[in-house]
């Protein structure tokens, strides 16, 4: 006799569309026979912070993947901060992606060059080949990278080779390229996977301190998480995905252990 799978209505917010900043409807992605999303449906709006769950392989870095644009759906429609990135010219792409920032759990800094060009290179989307060229010759905007390592609560010597300074240091030089390019909405793929508790923690609360601005909005978080609890203190909604598919959708507050174990426990469809 199968089990109770999680079964998860649609979201109901009455609040019309204008604040969806990625939408997926119907979306579908094959590689060869593997399919890694399979009638995916989900919308996150400006200012959530979103935790993506369930086992390996469920297809969480893929739905991130669709956020940048660099998945393109087999089937159904991804649209990010109001376009389809599959749908425009390769500039209009670059521009877009411009506006939205990664966070990778390799961090995927450039270890010899000094700490300077790795925060700039959170800018490259915005300047342009030639003004990057500049920088690389003499470090531009050099006030605003040393605010935002102090921002982040590092300051080292701008110019100090990035890989001489310890892990965490290089977590909070990847935090603050983030910080300078400045996007609307930031996609994170397992940040804190390779963390002990206490440290993926201190990571965790930084982010998202990253994500409040002076305004008083927040940069829109989609975050891939193996850790409940993380998702739990620092998000707002809770996504599951398990072969492919949403299994539930849910507020945090609604989250309990019978939910954590109905996730990593549930019966395939047949």
């Amino acid at each position: 006799m199968s089990r109770e799978r999680v079964v998860t209505p649609p979201r109901e917010t009455g609040r019309g569309d204008a604040g969806i900043v990625l939408r997926l409807q119907g979306v579908r992605v094959a590689y060869g026979n593997r399919m890694a999303l399979d009638g995916v449906d989900l919308s996150v709006r400006r200012g959530e912070r979103v935790a993506l769950v369930g086992p390996s392989g469920a297809g969480k870095s893929t739905l991130l993947g669709l956020g940048n644009g660099t998945v393109v759906p087999t089937r159904g429609r991804v649209d990010v901060l109001g376009v389809e990135p599959r749908a425009v010219s390769p500039g209009a792409l670059r521009k877009l992606r411009a506006r939205i920032g990664s966070v990778h759990q390799q961090l995927h800094l450039v270890g010899p060059l000094p700490v300077v060009h790795n925060v700039n290179a959170g800018r490259l989307g915005a300047w342009g080949r030639l003004r990057a060229l500049r920088s690389l010759l003499r470090p531009l905007q050099l006030d605003e990278a040393r605010t935002a390592l102090e921002r982040v609560g590092i300051g080292p010597d701008l110019q100090m080779r990035t890989d001489r300074l310890s892990g965490g240091e290089q977590q909070r030089v990847a935090l603050a390229r983030l910080l300078v390019q400045d996007p609307e909405l930031v996609l994170a793929d397992e940040p804190v996977a390779s963390l002990d508790p206490a440290r993926a923690e201190d990571v965790m609360r930084l982010l998202c301190g990253l994500l409040e601005q002076p305004t008083g909005h927040r940069r829109t978080l989609v975050v891939s998480l193996h850790d409940f609890d993380l998702a739990v203190r620092h998000c707002d909604r809770v996504v599951a995905l398990r072969q492919g598919r949403v299994v539930l959708d849910v507020p945090v507050e609604e989250v309990d252990e019978a939910t954590r174990a109905r996730v990593y426990d549930l019966v395939p469809d047949t």
